[in-house]
């Protein structure tokens, strides 16, 4: 447990630091930022989380559904419903980052901003559950699954850069000011090492039900790709583009590249 801990607050912590680092972006653009780099970084991070989905989290849920006797696709189908229905709900509560949003009146800026907040940490729970929960079976079931964990925590974190960026961005052009774009960006990605130590503490109990775990994380991060990612990535007012598709390749590849050669 101590190990799994550790492991998972070392991940997140990384993953954290490189939403920061994304977010920092702000100060090195003026208030417009270019659309087609926009599409880029969005469709990156979608590509990375596609794969992570499906290679770090449903395929060791399904093995470890077939190893506990359990048929290898009920967990993975249920726990990845339940994962989409978690944030379906939570979208009812909590405002979409579309621009109307963003640029809306600042009356109530308090709670306004409190929402936004919300709103984008929320994207980031099923990130912190899955490096979390991979931590957590490497360190309680098999320790050769490992670097698989490290490779997930990696990946996450190179398309934590870019989203840190999509997060920071486009609230400067809005007209929020740098420091405060960037804090906001930079705090989005602090829900990752709660999840993942939540996550890894609760793993500790309820062993069995950890392809559902690792499921429910996979399914909650295909929604964030499919509801957010790709869409925005994909705005645009002309067909001279195709950044947001080049960049959902591109993360694609690298996260597929980086598990497979490292787990």
């Amino acid at each position: 447990m101590t190990h799994a801990l550790i492991w998972a607050a070392g991940g997140t912590g990384f993953t954290c630091f490189m939403t920061a680092l994304g977010s920092a972006t702000v100060f090195l653009f003026r208030s417009r930022v270019n659309r087609q780099l926009h599409q880029l970084l969005l469709g990156f991070a979608a590509g990375v989380m596609i794969a992570a989905s499906m290679w770090s989290l449903l395929i060791p849920a399904i093995e470890a559904a077939e190893e506990a006797g359990l048929p290898g696709w009920f967990p993975a189908a249920g726990g990845s419903v339940l994962g989409v229905l978690f944030l379906v709900t939570m979208n009812t509560l909590l405002p979409h980052l579309t621009p109307a949003f963003l640029q809306a009146p600042r009356d109530g800026s308090g709670r306004r901003s409190t929402l936004l907040v919300l709103a984008i940490a929320m994207h980031n729970i099923p990130e912190g559950m899955a490096v979390g929960i991979s931590f957590a079976l490497a360190a309680r079931s098999d320790p050769t699954l490992l670097p698989a964990a490290m490779a997930l925590a990696l990946g996450i974190g190179i398309q934590n850069f870019p989203e840190g960026a999509a997060i920071s961005l486009p609230l400067r052009q809005a007209g929020m000011s740098r420091k405060k774009s960037f804090l906001i960006g930079a705090a989005s990605g602090a829900v990752e090492p709660i999840a993942a130590l939540f996550t890894v503490l609760a793993a500790g109990t309820v062993e069995p039900l950890m392809p559902w775990l690792l499921s429910f994380a996979a399914g909650a991060m295909l929604y964030v790709v499919v509801e957010e990612l790709i869409p925005e990535a994909n705005l645009r007012h002309d067909h001279e583009s195709c950044g947001g598709t080049c960049g959902v390749m591109a993360g694609f590849l690298i996260m597929m590249i980086l598990d497979v050669a490292l787990g």
